[in-house]
This record gives structure tokens, sequence and C-alpha cells, in this order.
């Protein structure tokens, strides 16, 4: 196990270390959440176009249900391990770009996880009508997750656990949510 964290400190600083001042502002909007509120309004749009309202109520609850318990999943294996972030390991300390920090422990990302939730949920939704679409979704929720190395809240392994909880709980959720669907369609 002390390989595996070693390696992941060395891939860490080789990420983060590739981040330069002029570019901490792009990247710490990446990382924010307002920022991408025009994505969630065109998400919206499209499962409207595609499931109609009465469907589309059920999806925003599995939706909301998903996100939460992506996130709080997150928030008890971050107390429950223990890893430190980045920005608070003693050994990093004048080794890495620190742009942000946030609380003491991190293991796994919240963001990687709830981005990765969402990529894999949209796209289990619409991707009979839009092939391209995984694509975008996947693309955009590496970028956020890497903004996180980026910014030195995460490290390479919290962003690969976070990817994988959300990848798991998206195709999970999004599975119940058709599920609900069909059988609504058929009453």
């Amino acid at each position: 196990m002390h390989e595996i964290i070693t390696e992941d400190k060395k891939i860490f600083l080789l990420l983060n270390n590739l981040g330069s001042e002029p570019f901490d502002r792009f990247w710490t909007m990446v990382s924010g959440t307002w920022i991408w509120i025009p994505l969630y309004i065109i998400f919206l749009y499209l499962l409207y176009k595609n499931y109609k309202l009465r469907n589309l109520v059920f999806m925003l609850i599995f939706v909301a249900i998903g996100v939460t318990v992506s996130d709080q999943l997150a928030g008890i294996f971050k107390s429950g391990i223990g890893r430190l972030r980045p920005c608070h390991d003693p050994s990093l300390e004048h080794l890495m770009r620190s742009v942000q920090c946030g609380g003491q422990f991190g293991f796994y990302s919240s963001h990687a996880s709830n981005t990765f939730f969402i990529a894999t949920f949209m796209s289990m939704l619409l991707f009979r009508k839009y092939r391209f679409l995984p694509y975008i979704l996947y693309f955009w929720a590496i970028v956020v997750s890497y903004s996180r190395i980026y910014l030195g809240v995460h490290f390479p392994l919290d962003i690969l656990m976070g990817a994988g909880m959300g990848f798991l709980l998206g195709g999970f959720f999004s599975t119940l949510a058709l599920k609900v669907i069909v059988k609504r369609s058929n009453t």
C-alpha cells in the first residue's frame, strides 16, 4: 500500500505542477458549481424533449437522490479513511502548487463522483438518440476532475475512486429511472 500511495503522490506532483498562475482562475472556475448551470439547463431540456414532463419529474427525483447519495458516500469515506488532502499533507508542502484547499480529508473526490454520476446517468438515458453525448459528458467529467488535482485538493486516486463510484451510482440510478419510466408507460 505504501508503494501505491508513493506513486499516487508522484503522479499528483507531476500533474499539479503542470499548472501556472495565469491559468489558476480558469481551473478554479472549472471546479466551481455555478459555471455549469447552463450545461445543467441543456441536460434538463434534453430530458424534457425526449421523455416529456411527466417522466422528467421522476428523472429529476432520481438525479437528486443519486447526487445526494454520491455526495454523502464521499463524506463518509473522507472521514472514515482519513487521508489528508494534498494541500494538508506536510510531505508535499514545498513541492506542490496549492491554489485552493478544502477540508482536511479528501478520499474520495465528491466532484469526480458527482460529475461522473451525471455523465453516466445522462449517457444511459440519452445515448440512443445522441450517440456523441457520452463522449462530451465524460470529457466534461474528466476536465472537472482534473481541476481538483490542478488546484491541489485531490490526489489522482481520490479522483479515480470518485469517478468509479459516480459511474456505478449513475448506472444504478439511471437503470432505476428507466424501469420506472417503462413501468409508468405500461400503465
